[in-house]
């Protein structure tokens, strides 16, 4: 089944918006920012703030490394050069007849990568590129198609397109309401109907990453349109939804060497990953905004994370079996164990671990042996279009290496809560243009962004999922899974697995 959303309907989500008009009580903020005083939120603000930019340009310009070699990895990349031309689609389809999301992802990292390398070599023909495919999109967008998988292009898409934008945000040729109104009517709903209805699915019938990719487009896109309500609500899922995406769903496990068990390692390495790098973006945005997820629950990312980094290194970890139904609510179902954590490839990886290392190393000064190595045998990271053609290469935006590595905090800057620093890192104002647009929370539903048929939930991606290696070359895969254990599965579902 295909079905389209398009900008001009946006829908409602019954109760999530209740109680969210202010994101103190209950959603983990420490302090508001001193940059965000008067109701908007810090720009430039998602994963990276002024003074990242800042440092960037002045380590490149001094010669240091690691920054250099991590420079010399986006400049070398194809998608970074102010000669990109974007090619814009009024519709975007993933998965099923008509796909034409390569277009879109490509063309958004050519966005970023432009973008960035304007705030660290200084040259403006590289942002007047980025603002060019920017505008190009906003101007064209009109929705997104497909099977299941349009909720992946939602979440994915909607949360990297933000942030290239928010590099160029102040650019005076950057169409930035345009912009805004594009992120919150033809990105943000699918994500939010995602998150409330799964796609007509039972509750676990999606594996962490889905629910962990429209969550960092609901909170980027209202990080980006100045909407506390959407934040709120990206925030108070990652605590309490009831999907797997959930912090205490997707880690479920804490075991008493300080490792916590990642539920997606129980379906193989490279999902697991993308659920790691995902959940990383998602505390990275929230941190810059004075929200500190990467602390929640006694560092359970940390701890999770790290189990991670240890299994994909080829080391042993525990996995306790889990068993999770599956199929459509009031339709097919069944039931799926994941009995072990799934066989690895150590080579394989994605440029996802510089952020989160720096972060609980530098920032914290907390140890996270398995993060710092798996940092080291990334490094320099590299982006989209450095880890094979296919989509799984384009998740992560990339260059860790040059973006988060920073110097260790003193004792006091470590035990600051994350608005001090984002005060800090924010420079002046709340950014520019007339502020939030209208939330996606405000109309009637749309049967395009519901679906729920069965034949619909069948749909994984997986078909375009390639493997990493740390040479940055794309590894033989059979049906997008390397060294995959043989898993029981119980009950009379059938289908590929999301």
């Amino acid at each position: 089944m295909t079905a389209e959303i398009s900008r001009r309907s946006t829908l409602k989500i019954a109760g999530i918006a209740a109680g969210a008009a202010g994101l103190g009580a209950g959603t983990g903020l420490a302090a508001t920012p001193a940059s965000a005083a008067g109701g908007g939120f810090a720009h430039p603000g998602l994963l990276h703030t002024t003074a990242d930019l800042a440092r960037m340009a002045a380590k490149v310009k001094a010669g240091a490394q690691p920054y250099t070699a991590g420079f010399a990895r986006l400049t070398a990349n194809r998608h970074a050069q102010s000669g990109w031309r974007a090619n814009p689609q009024t519709t975007v389809v993933r998965g099923g007849t008509g796909q034409n999301y390569v277009t879109l992802y490509n063309d958004i990292h050519a966005a970023y990568q432009n973008g960035l390398r304007h705030h660290v070599s200084g040259e403006d023909a590289h942002a007047d590129t980025a603002v060019a495919i920017l505008n190009d999109w906003s101007a064209k967008l009109t929705s997104l198609a497909g099977n299941a998988d349009r909720f992946l292009a939602a979440g994915l898409y909607g949360y990297q397109f933000a942030n290239a934008a928010e590099l160029v945000r102040d650019h005076p040729d950057f169409a930035l309401d345009r912009f805004q109104e594009m992120l919150s009517e033809v990105f943000a709903p699918l994500s939010d109907d995602f998150l409330v209805r799964h796609n007509g699915a039972v509750i676990t019938n999606y594996w962490p990453n889905w629910d962990l990719a429209n969550m960092a487009c609901v909170l980027a896109g209202g990080i980006f349109c100045d909407d506390k309500a959407q934040v709120a609500r990206a925030v108070d899922y990652f605590k309490n939804g009831e999907g797997l995406g959930a912090v205490r769903k997707a880690i479920p496990v804490v075991h008493e060497d300080g490792l916590a068990e990642w539920l997606e390692a129980g379906r193989d390495q490279g999902h697991a990953l993308l659920g790691v790098g995902l959940m990383g973006t998602f505390c990275e945005m929230a941190w810059n905004q004075g929200i500190d997820l990467y602390g929640y629950d006694d560092n359970r990312f940390l701890k999770g994370a790290q189990y991670v980094a240890k299994w994909a290194k080829g080391g042993e970890v525990p996995y306790t079996a889990n068993t999770r139904a599956k199929g459509a609510v009031d339709g097919w179902s069944g039931r799926e164990t994941a009995s072990d954590a799934a066989g690895v490839d150590p080579n394989m990886t994605r440029p996802i671990w510089a952020m989160i290392a720096n972060h609980y190393t530098k920032r914290r000064r907390l140890d996270a042996s398995y993060l710092t190595r798996m940092a080291a045998k990334a490094a320099p990271e590299g982006g989209g279009g450095d880890y094979g053609p296919n989509s799984g290469g384009y998740d992560q935006l990339g260059f860790g290496t040059l973006a988060f590595t920073r110097d260790r905090a003193t004792a006091a800057e470590a035990s600051a809560p994350p608005s001090t620093s984002t005060a800090a890192d924010s420079g002046a104002g709340s950014g520019s243009g007339s502020g939030a647009k209208k939330s996606a929370s405000s109309a009637s539903p749309s049967a395009g962004a519901q679906g729920g048929r069965g034949e619909d939930l069948a749909a994984t991606g997986t078909s375009d999922f390639p493997a990493w290696t740390a040479a940055g070359g794309l590894a033989a895969l059979t049906g997008g899974l390397l060294l995959l254990r043989r898993r029981t599965r119980t009950g009379s579902g059938g289908g590929r697995q999301s």
